[in-house]
């Protein structure tokens, strides 16, 4: 047996994910013509196609190329890579909450880089290196914690909530310790937030994906074996620890890398991947589809940020947070309704 013959899908599905991933595409354009168009200076659809191309006036091409296309290109990108670092976490714990935001593994990240604010570096390179050796070390302590007795089930879950009460905790008492100005700055940021971003991120954070993308591309076929259990993954010439240390090191940079550039934005990296495999109707995780879906739902959180309360610009982390809860408070309902 092999992961082809294990994904093979009939026809009608097959054209039904056809059909989804078109109508995927048109609402991407559209959330990202409204993100260039919508704002304190709306302007009208054909100017911004024309800024686009280098045409129009110099100032609507300021207000469109240079200032709202980076947020829309990096919000789609942090959403897809959230998705992806989501949907890793979840296969190798074989738990529909094995997120990295209930894990620890993003307080473990925020942690590294608050370190590197209140060390008085803010460079893309350094919030980047302190973030990734946060997550890494916060994602190794906890497999550590529960690698006795297996990394996957409530266990890891467990561990992981208590790892992030103890980091929200050294986090709240380093804001504290460090000078007001430092301190109101990690706030903002620790909201999660698109608000702030500009364009010297983008090519951490495309180079990121598109390298991410690739591995997990590689590790798809082991991925979907594993998801069959373990033992029946090692008979299929499976290396189960390689792999998960392996998705596991691809799921932390990929989410540390998002927080360094727009903080902690909470709940994509949970609800993106089920909302995918529900969506797609994937028995295997859906990585593909689920960074789509990361990508568009940050996306639209975002607009709902920018304008919800326009001309006050709300932290994108409230809206997904806000989203991500409702989403939870779904999936735990259901699965109470289902043991009954």
């Amino acid at each position: 047996m092999s992961a082809a013959s294990l994904i093979a899908v009939p026809w009608k599905t097959r054209r039904r994910r056809r059909i989804i991933w078109i109508s995927s595409a048109f609402v991407l354009v559209a959330l990202a013509m409204a993100g260039l168009s919508l704002g304190d200076a709306a302007i009208p659809i054909p100017e911004v196609f024309a800024a686009l191309f280098g045409k129009g006036d110099s100032g609507t091409r300021l207000i469109v190329v240079g200032w709202r296309l980076p947020r829309v290109v990096l919000g789609a990108a942090i959403g897809a890579m959230l998705a992806l670092s989501g949907a890793l976490f979840q296969v190798i714990t074989r738990n529909p909450l094995g997120s990295p935001d209930i894990l620890g593994f993003s307080a473990g990240a925020y942690t590294g880089a608050l370190l590197v604010i209140v060390g008085g570096s803010v460079s893309t390179a350094a919030l980047t290196m302190g973030a990734v050796g946060g997550g890494i070390a916060s994602a190794a302590l906890v497999f550590a914690l529960v690698a006795w007795r297996g990394a996957g089930g409530t266990r890891l879950i467990i561990v992981g909530i208590a790892l992030t009460a103890m980091l929200g905790a050294v986090n709240t008492m380093i804001e504290l310790a460090a000078d007001d100005v430092v301190a109101h700055t990690a706030a903002i940021w620790g909201a999660g937030s698109l608000n702030g971003i500009d364009g010297r991120w983008i090519p951490v954070i495309l180079v990121t994906l598109l390298s991410g993308g690739l591995v997990i591309a590689a590790l798809a076929p082991g991925l979907t074996l594993y998801e069959l259990g373990e033992d029946r993954a090692m008979s299929l010439g499976v290396r189960p620890v390689r792999l998960r240390i392996s998705a596991m090191l691809i799921g932390v940079v990929l989410l540390a890398v998002t927080i360094a550039a727009a903080g902690p934005i909470a709940f994509v990296a949970l609800a993106a991947p089920q909302i995918a495999r529900r969506v797609w109707r994937s028995g295997p995780m859906p990585f593909a589809a689920s960074a789509m879906t990361g990508a568009l739902l940050l996306m639209f959180s975002d607009l709902l940020a920018a304008r919800l309360f326009a001309p006050t610009m709300l932290p994108t982390g409230l809206v997904t947070i806000a989203i991500g809860g409702l989403y939870l408070a779904w999936m735990l309902s259901g699965a109470n309704r289902r043991r009954r």
